[in-house]
């Protein structure tokens, strides 16, 4: 339960470009001034230009303080910085410029529509289920029932003979091992070459890595495989969200992340229904279902997913004529990068970036919560409750599916529709619309939120709510004694709330560290997550 409340309140908290907050007077600063909440965002961020004249110069000054956060310490270097270089305010809500250390990355103008962000999404969902499929769905087929009833055509484990210690080893640290180094790679080629291709390949070999543990006669046979599926499914998470992220407006980029990112509770609903696979065809068959299922998903997108080509070579025209700008920035990121984006210090410039370094934290935080979840969770309901095994795995599928679907599109949902309200709060104040008969309020939570929060963190009130509300569900659902019903009642709710995390928090990620680097910081943060597949394996050598 703690791991959901450092997670709130680290997810709160950006740390400031103006403040730098240490570790030290992190939590007195924070909780004494409000204004704290905010990071800066118009200055620090997207660094907008503004010629001071007339009303507008007025407009601004007027709102600098509540909008930017700036205090009366903060107000001579700012207005340095104005000497140096006027600033513009760029008020067009359907361009997506960012400013990335003096390169503008163009993205796509129009907001792309529901139909749009499905020929994009879909077959990379399809893919994204199979590898949640086939990474999760060892947890449930193992039994380590106390009794030893468990039968080896249905246990993995008892066929295979192994130990609760060596299962957590499968489920958790043989898969990270090369999870781990194969991220930032994958990150790093999905910055620069064919996404389609590095996508259907990864599944490619964790499909034939699931098929090999399927005629597994040993442990060591399934550990190995297990490593090499580790390997492949890195690659699938950075190539898609790059894709998205290049291809869907930014208005409709949480609600894109979330629809993709759905296909962890569609594959971790599949991997619950593996265990009535289990009973009618054994571990064995499981998996060959499973093999088959991502040998379908490569060739279904090899079809529908459209190819990137070679990003070293070519600069695809960018939609409603962004072609010069979107390939001038494309050149002129290459040229101060050496050619190319080296790995190392692209990670190293992401990493510099405070309120990603807070995102990253907080998330691996947030990882090792779902982590230990998902591995011991079946192992756990299935001790607990034996006589409804049958039950839980039908129930389980819907509350993985169902709520935490659920959960996560509607969380990107309500992020981008909270980002956009922001953005347009802001703009009309920073162009003098800010008046007693103007829209925004000057009182109460609505003032609060637009003048503690930009566009970008304001979408990560999502997350902290989710946090702070699934401490108490997951506790009733551990401790809910022998009554099924309550447990199961409360292990839904638990998901529906605290699994709205992953869209925004990827659209700020990506918002964060600029277009021309979101393929390494996305393979940072799937390696954040890697790092948390400790937990499980610790959780397990404990109990």
């Amino acid at each position: 339960m703690v791991r959901y409340f450092v997670l709130a309140i680290i997810a709160i908290f950006s740390k400031n470009d103006h403040h730098h907050i240490t570790c030290s007077n992190f939590a007195v600063e924070a909780f004494s001034n409000i204004n704290t909440l905010s990071s800066s965002p118009l200055k620090s961020m997207h660094q907008f230009r503004h010629h001071a004249t007339g009303n507008k110069a007025n407009a601004y000054n007027r709102v600098k303080t509540n909008t930017l956060g700036l205090h009366d310490d903060d107000d001579d270097s700012f207005h340095n910085e104005q000497h140096q270089s006027a600033l513009t305010l760029r008020s067009t809500p359907t361009d997506r410029e960012e400013q990335d250390e003096g390169t503008i990355t163009s993205q796509p103008a129009s907001s792309s529509s529901f139909q749009d962000i499905s020929i994009i999404v879909f077959p990379l969902l399809l893919i994204y289920i199979s590898n949640q499929w086939s990474r999760y769905s060892i947890s449930y087929l193992v039994d380590f029932s106390p009794d030893n009833a468990a039968a080896t055509f249905t246990a993995m484990n008892v066929d295979l003979e192994f130990t609760k210690s060596q299962y957590g080893l499968l489920a958790s640290t043989a898969f990270t091992f090369l999870f781990a180094f194969s991220s930032l790679i994958a990150g790093s080629l999905a910055d620069k070459y064919d996404r389609k291709l590095l996508t259907l390949s990864s599944c490619l070999v964790w499909t034939l890595a699931t098929l090999a543990q399927s005629q597994a006669q040993t442990y060591d046979e399934v550990l190995i495989a297990r490593v090499v599926m580790g390997g492949a499914c890195a690659f699938a998470a950075p190539a898609a969200y790059t894709l998205i992220a290049d291809k869907i407006s930014k208005g409709k980029l949480a609600f894109a992340n979330s629809l993709y990112g759905s296909g962890v509770y569609l594959g971790g609903a599949l991997a619950s229904l593996s265990l009535l696979l289990d009973n009618n065809m054994g571990w064995r068959g499981t998996l060959g279902v499973i093999g088959g299922f991502g040998v379908a998903a490569t060739i279904v997108s090899g079809i529908l997913l459209p190819s990137d080509g070679d990003r070293n070579l070519i600069v695809d025209a960018a939609p409603n004529g962004d072609d010069a700008s979107s390939s001038s920035s494309t050149t002129q990121q290459q040229s101060e990068d050496g050619g190319e984006n080296n790995l190392f210090s692209s990670a190293g410039q992401i990493l510099s970036i405070p309120r990603v370094q807070f995102i990253f934290v907080a998330s691996f935080l947030r990882f090792c919560s779902g982590l230990m979840i998902g591995v011991w969770a079946a192992p756990y309901f299935k001790q607990a409750f034996p006589d409804d095994a049958a039950q839980y795995a039908v129930v389980n599928a819907f509350i993985v599916g169902g709520m935490g679907m659920t959960s996560g599109i509607l969380g990107g949902y309500i992020a981008d529709g909270l980002g956009s309200w922001v953005k347009k709060s802001n703009e009309e104040a920073l162009s003098g619309a800010d008046t007693e008969e103007g829209t925004p309020s000057s009182t109460g939570m609505t003032s609060i939120l637009r003048d503690n929060f930009d566009e970008e963190t304001i979408r990560l009130l999502l997350p902290i709510v989710g946090s702070l509300l699934a401490i108490p569900a997951w506790y009733q659902a551990t401790h809910a004694g022998t009554n099924f019903e309550a447990s199961m009642f409360w292990l839904g709710v638990e998901y529906l709330v605290a699994e709205c995390w992953f869209g925004p928090t990827i659209a700020v990620l990506q918002s964060s560290v600029g277009a021309s680097r979101t393929g390494t910081a996305q393979g940072l943060f799937v390696l954040t997550g890697a790092f948390a597949n400790s937990a499980p394996t610790l959780l397990g050598w404990i109990y």
